[in-house]
């Protein structure tokens, strides 16, 4: 919630000598209560003198950052997964100065690089759980390397946990007696700063590499229902939808739905229709993708029949069996994620500050942005594997077992042993 200031006119009173001492503060016209903000809060809500300045920079803002991802999308899956990790940075970063006391920590030299040493062994364990398999495919070329890799994605677990116990003592021996109650406040909320940024984030990644339509749709939505909130709220909004964000309206609320829900079905056709959208990166490589798109990317005949009047031009239509799944996405993103920005604010609210941080002229901080995205990816994924992945074993399965659980000398005798069984079954079939 934007903050309002003013300046207070200051008099005082000499005439009189009963009120020779006294201080009257008179405030202007233009000056807004906080019980002015209740009792005309739809009127202010559609005429505030600052909003159509407000609303300029925002738009330049989201341009650039609709450019940039753009860009990014065109690179390919390892940028995108880049980004994603300068995003977590900058979130950790907002997060930890959210409870940071200078005045404490001058006292305790190294403390704040503790803090960095937890955030990176979770990015560390996350990303090597997530992404093992393309990474052993992508050096599978280079023996020496391949059975680095190999041992560092078997022992990942035993490496993550060392460098956590040393975090951990490390943290033990740095207690000071004056200073206890905010090292274990800074340690406590360390850890649910990682538990916030990466178990959520992690699902993005994942949804990144099952193929980029998980991922972009899930993103596009968020950034359609947020503009489309915005844009209905900023020219029809008369009702207040929640009390933690007072700019929010019943108007934008229920036209971002709508919007949402539409751009979801037709966006899933124009997307389900590429393979850079919708093939699997295997790898870490940025090469062009090809790849057998599957039932649900292909297209079904569907004719409408008696369904439609006479003079309506289409009888029958191609969708994508996708489209059915993005209308649930869609569904989560105008009606569920909108919550994580409650959330969001409620919290800013305990805390006392406008935004997380600054990095984003209009928008606040990347945290303010990313609120809502966190629950959409969460929800892409579980949606995903519950409904798109198939459950039964697939050569891609078994392959990734082979690849995480087998020392190359065992893959090479599995590989001679299939050889030979293949071996006999020709002799036998001729």
């Amino acid at each position: 919630m934007q903050r309002e200031t003013s300046s207070s006119d200051v008099s005082s009173s000499s005439s009189s000598p009963s009120h020779g001492g006294r201080v009257r503060h008179r405030r202007r016209s233009t000056e807004v209560t906080a019980d002015g903000n209740k009792a005309n809060g739809p009127a202010l809500l559609v005429s505030d003198q600052n909003k159509y300045k407000s609303m300029l920079i925002r738009t330049y803002s989201t341009m650039w950052m609709i450019g940039g991802f753009a860009f990014l999308v065109y690179m390919g899956h390892l940028y995108i997964w880049a980004m994603v990790v300068v995003i977590q940075i900058f979130m950790a970063m907002e997060l930890f100065n959210l409870l940071r006391k200078s005045s404490e920590e001058k006292q305790l030299p190294g403390f704040r690089l503790l803090n960095w040493h937890f955030f990176f062994t979770a990015m560390l364990f996350t990303y090597g759980r997530f992404l093992s398999r393309e990474l052993v495919n992508t050096v599978s070329s280079d023996h020496l390397l391949f059975k680095l890799v190999s041992g560092l994605i078997k022992y990942q677990m035993i490496i993550c946990y060392s460098l956590y116990i040393t975090g951990f003592v490390w943290f033990i021996l740095t207690l000071k007696k004056k200073a206890y109650k905010y090292q274990f406040k800074q340690y406590a909320w360390t850890h649910m700063i990682l538990l916030t940024v990466f178990a959520q984030s992690s699902f993005t990644v994942a949804n990144i590499f099952e193929g980029m339509f998980w991922f972009l749709l899930p993103a596009s939505l968020i950034v359609i229902n947020d503009i489309a909130a915005y844009l209905f709220g900023f020219f029809l909004g008369r009702t207040p939808l929640i009390k933690l964000s007072p700019k929010k309206t019943w108007e934008g609320f229920i036209g971002a739905s709508v919007t949402t829900i539409i751009s979801a079905f037709l966006l899933a056709n124009v997307m389900g229709r590429f393979q850079w959208f919708t093939c699997p990166r295997k790898d870490l490589s940025t090469g062009w993708l090809s790849c057998d798109p599957g039932p649900m990317f292909k297209p079904e005949h569907y004719y409408l029949g008696d369904w439609v009047p006479l003079w309506f031009p289409w009888k029958e239509v191609f969708l994508l069996p996708v489209q059915w799944h993005a209308l649930a996405l869609g569904l989560f993103a105008s009606i569920i994620a909108p919550f994580g920005g409650f959330f969001a604010s409620g919290f800013k609210r305990a805390f006392k500050i406008k935004d997380f941080g600054d990095s984003i002229p209009g928008h606040g901080g990347i945290t303010d942005r990313m609120d809502c995205q966190m629950v959409m990816a969460v929800f892409a994924y579980i949606y995903h594997q519950s409904f798109i992945s198939p459950h039964n074993f697939s050569v891609d399965a078994i392959l990734d077992q082979i690849i995480r659980n087998l020392t190359y000398e065992e893959q090479k005798s599995l590989y001679q042993q299939l050889e030979e069984i293949f071996q006999q079954r020709q002799l036998m079939q001729n």
